[in-house]
């Protein structure tokens, strides 16, 4: 019991990151219409930046986080502005495409500046722990689902009782009946990059506070949080964290009970597991568990 306990609590965590990520693709989604895979790009960004400012320049961690998010959602929103605000009303496969190459363009920037080290990142949780009976729960691990928690109910707040989070969802709702409201949408597709950048900062540096430290390969996290979001829902912010933590449990117990349940399957098939997954849920329900179903009239 004890372990899978753990096991479950590890999956918490995993899934906690992993929905942060979703949240950010989501948000790009509903509002562009447009999968975002620069998200891996902005997530390496931002954690290399949180690692500057508390490492380097010596910046209280918690200071350091929300700089980070900060300077990920300015380029995000400028990324927004000088590139892809050109391509307004091309076809979605082009601006697709745009954001693979501003994945390509990010990645290798991150590395040329930072180079291919692994880095610890200063924290105050390094590796403590704390026992609840037996089971023992990592303090970081704690403070991820903490974090999501809040984002989450901060993501509530902002789009129900706001009125930017109102124009964001009327413009996902009906584009051309916000724009006869006069809701700016270049303001709110600026808005999207940002909360996106920033939700990828914030998952990165997360991330790279963990034992491991931040590597090069961090950016690696958006491809695995990518089947999150699929089983979730393209469209539903609450999809992408349901499918976080669905995707973070089975990888999590798929690795807890490895040499017990697939040591026929080699190594490592808690990372195939989440696209398995995705591929079964789709499989039932193409849009996703709290996706919306497309009706399309003839």
């Amino acid at each position: 019991m004890i372990t899978l306990l753990t096991n479950v609590f590890a999956g918490f965590a995993l899934g906690s990151t992993y929905a942060l990520v979703a949240l950010g693709f989501v948000v790009i989604y509903k509002s562009t219409g447009v999968i975002n895979f620069a998200q891996g790009g902005l997530l390496a960004l931002g954690a290399y930046l949180g690692y500057t400012f508390s490492n380097n320049l010596a910046i209280a961690f918690g200071v350091a986080i929300l700089l980070a998010c900060v300077c990920a959602a300015v380029v995000g929103a400028s990324v927004e502005r000088l590139v892809l605000r050109r391509m307004v009303g091309q076809p979605p496969f082009a601006v697709i495409m745009i954001t693979i190459g501003l994945l390509f363009v990010l990645e290798p920037l991150t590395t040329a500046i930072w180079g291919f080290d692994n880095r610890p990142v200063d924290n105050p949780w390094n590796i403590q722990t704390i026992q609840v009976g037996q089971l023992v729960l990592g303090v970081r691990d704690l403070w991820t689902i903490g974090i999501t928690a809040a984002v989450v109910v901060a993501f509530f707040v902002f789009f129900r009782y706001t009125r930017t989070g109102l124009a964001m969802r009327a413009t996902a709702f009906d584009p051309e009946a916000a724009l006869a409201q006069g809701i700016s949408a270049r303001r709110v597709y600026a808005t999207s990059w940002a909360i996106a950048a920033a939700l990828a900062a914030l998952a990165g540096i997360t991330l790279a506070a963990g034992p491991g430290g931040l590597q090069p390969s961090i950016s690696s996290i958006a491809l695995a949080a990518f089947p999150a979001m699929i089983l979730g829902g393209l469209d539903s912010p609450a999809g992408a964290v349901l499918g976080g933590m669905i995707i973070g449990l089975a990888e999590a117990l798929t690795r807890g009970y490895q040499d017990q349940l697939f040591s026929w399957a080699g190594d490592n098939v808690s990372v195939i597991v989440p696209y398995v997954l995705m591929i079964v849920i789709l499989l039932i329900r193409p849009y996703g568990l709290l996706g919306t179903k497309e009706v399309r009239r003839v």
